[in-house]
């Protein structure tokens, strides 16, 4: 199976589907919840793609250029940028589309949270404690040279500061969408990890068997798994608190400036943060 064959089997049908069906939300006048309409979820979702690209590029380019993975020749186009064939940016973007599209399509659809219920701080810090211990570890196993060790290291390494960004700044904020978000991460990522699967059976890309820990859920590398969950999270987070009625109030509230009307609205019996529970 070719790489592009891959991205539009895998990846492009479902854009095309979810597409669709968001089009046809909109035509039938399904809007976001009000609380969750802060910023335009296509803007939101452009705005990841960018990011992707910028944040993932070099440290991809680092995994193919020391051999962490790597792809079977015959199936690329042959179009490299840097160390890494062209379709593999390709997956930065229609993964962050992808994801994007199923978190608006969930969006409408779940059963949203009781925005009135007060928001705790220690779920903005004790997370980030948590995952800042777990992030000094894999510094660690990378410093050690522990081979096995080398692609979660740099898994972890590379993928946890942002999420320790996002939760301090808006962990209660996350919490309080939990539903929304277990569904939408547990779902894409147990779809993606299937379909990695595939393509690793059929020779698309391997995993090297010195850089990884060699432990598999069927013919999956449990890093694929671990880097699927990652990147999910990363988007969920970001495009939830892109989203949020409560992030933006708290955006102006940091920047010191009231907010605009129609988040003042939007937020009519949102408690502000000055009467979050400690």
């Amino acid at each position: 199976m070719t790489y592009f064959g891959f991205l539009l089997a895998f990846i492009g049908i479902p854009i095309v589907l979810f597409s669709l069906l968001a089009w046809w939300d909109a035509r039938q006048g399904r809007p976001l919840p009000p609380w969750l309409n802060a910023w335009n979820p296509w803007a939101a979702v452009a705005v990841h793609v960018v990011i992707a690209v910028i944040y993932t590029t070099p440290w991809d380019n680092y995994l193919v250029a020391t051999g962490v993975w790597y792809y079977d020749p015959n199936l690329v186009t042959g179009i490299v940028l840097g160390w890494v064939p062209i379709e593999e940016y390709t997956f930065f973007i229609v993964q962050t589309i992808l994801a994007g599209l199923w978190f608006v399509f969930l969006a409408r659809r779940v059963k949203q949270p009781d925005i009135n219920k007060p928001l705790k701080r220690a779920w903005r810090w004790v997370p980030v404690a948590l995952l800042g211990l777990l992030w000094i570890g894999s510094i660690a196993v990378l410093a050690a040279g522990w081979q096995p060790g080398t692609y979660l290291g740099l898994e972890l390494a590379w993928a946890l500061p942002p999420i320790m960004v996002q939760l301090a700044y808006g962990g209660d904020i996350l919490r309080r969408y939990a539903r929304l978000l277990l569904l939408s991460i547990v779902t894409l990522v147990a779809y993606l990890s299937g379909t990695d699967a595939l393509a690793i059976a059929s020779g698309t890309w391997t995993i090297s068997a010195g850089q990884s820990l060699e432990v598999f859920i069927g013919r999956l590398p449990i890093e694929e798994l671990v880097f699927f969950l990652l990147t999910t999270t990363l988007i969920n987070f970001g495009l939830l608190l892109l989203l949020a009625a409560e992030s933006k109030q708290r955006l102006y509230m940091l920047l010191k400036r009231p907010a605009p009307e129609p988040a003042a609205r939007v937020q009519q019996s949102y408690k502000p943060p000055e009467n979050e529970d400690r």
